[in-house]
């Protein structure tokens, strides 16, 4: 079949691989019709969390099953489905406590308490290297699904793929911003990002009732996507000062109620941000979560969906403690909230698919992965078709 295969930093090519099989009885082979380029899927692109073998990338991903193990009883030969992006046992402590992403049973080789940076990580992801698991991603033709008579859900006829496809990470990933938040009506939310998470999280906001969505990012363009989709306020990142300023100015000098941060490790950064970052030993740089300390009120939430894989020691733990602030992230438990999410679509409460601006076949991948990584042609989501 056709892959789209990492071979190294920037380097990844579609290529001819072998196709998946069984290899247990709780699993199923899917044909994939639609999957996407997700922003963690950068990370590894830009060799900011290492990946030393060819792997299928991949963890958004939909389509028809065409073959299932003896022990998945809940789906057929033709269903269509859309599959959540952590692998997820269903059936350990974790999985029991609705905490998929940290299933005791998907990463068996490294899998571990301590959340190391390269060892004892969480349970397994579709395509997130040798460390969550080394399982082969969904940007192919077919992709093994372990575990699926727990992951994967059905699609009704009357969505297309476009309108299911984001169940798969990018809206429960936004809407889990907004559920640690604990969002109950008449929040002022601030996001950090108007990427695809970001918007997701200002559309899941608005679904549990807040009462004004603030989105901040430095390129105009995706503010103007988010504000066309969202139907949020946007703020021009300039630096962390003026944005928190903004921010108090519009709460009488408290800060918002929920600052949301949906960037992660690699955000635009200057000479000096660099700099920072070789003389600390880390990667990338905190700078927004920094911002959302900042920015957030005394006992307010600050939530983490944006991907950090390494230790910053000038964390602001002082301010954390003066503050009250109240800190949550991690990967989102896709599988806790995707039936309530897949409803809300169903209803026509959320529209998905309005984010989309490039659409390519799976030959252009290489292609997409350019333009997404490099903000070209006003780029904010890519969907691949196989």
């Amino acid at each position: 079949m056709k892959a789209l295969v990492y071979h190294g930093m920037k380097d990844v090519r579609v290529d001819n691989v072998e196709d998946p099989e069984i290899e247990d009885a709780r699993d199923a082979i899917i044909r994939v019709t639609s999957t996407a380029i997700c922003g963690s899927d950068l990370h590894i692109y830009n060799g900011g969390i290492p990946q030393p073998r060819p792997m299928v990338l991949g963890h958004e991903f939909m389509g028809i099953v065409e073959e299932v193990g003896k022990g998945v009883g809940n789906l057929k030969r033709g269903d269509r489905v859309v599959v959540p992006f952590p692998i997820a046992c269903g059936t350990c402590f974790f999985c029991n406590h609705e905490l998929p992403g940290h299933c005791e049973n998907s990463n068996p080789d490294h899998y571990g308490p301590e959340g190391g940076v390269a060892t004892e990580k969480g349970g397994a992801l579709f395509g997130y290297t040798d460390l969550y698991g080394g399982y082969n991603g969904g940007q192919a033709e077919y992709v093994r699904v372990p575990y699926a008579d727990f992951g994967p859900r059905v699609i009704p006829d009357s969505l297309t793929d476009e309108q299911a496809l984001f169940l798969t990470d990018i809206f429960p990933t936004g809407y889990s911003g907004i559920d640690w938040g604990e969002v109950k009506g008449g929040e002022f939310v601030v996001i950090f990002g108007a990427g695809p998470v970001g918007i997701m999280a200002a559309k899941s906001a608005w679904l549990r009732g807040a009462a004004r969505v603030l989105i901040v990012d430095p390129l105009e363009y995706r503010l103007d996507k988010a504000q066309q989709t969202a139907h949020c306020e946007a703020l021009v990142w300039h630096d962390h000062k003026q944005v928190v300023e903004v921010i108090r100015e519009l709460t009488q000098g408290r800060g918002a109620d929920v600052c949301v941060e949906a960037v992660g490790f690699e955000p635009v950064r200057n000479l000096a941000d660099r700099a920072k970052a070789v003389i600390n030993f880390e990667k990338g740089s905190m700078k927004v979560l920094e911002a959302c300390m900042s920015g957030v009120r005394r006992g307010g939430i600050v939530t983490v969906l944006g991907v950090y894989g390494s230790p910053y020691d000038n964390f602001p733990l002082h301010q954390f403690f003066d503050k009250g602030i109240t800190l949550r992230g991690g990967q989102a438990p896709a599988h806790k909230h995707i039936d309530k999410l897949l409803k809300y679509v169903v209803d026509g409460k959320v529209q998905l698919d309005d984010i989309i601006t490039h659409t390519l076949p799976l030959s252009q991948a290489a292609h997409g992965y350019d333009i997404f990584r490099n903000k070209k042609d006003n780029c904010v989501k890519v969907v691949l078709k196989p």
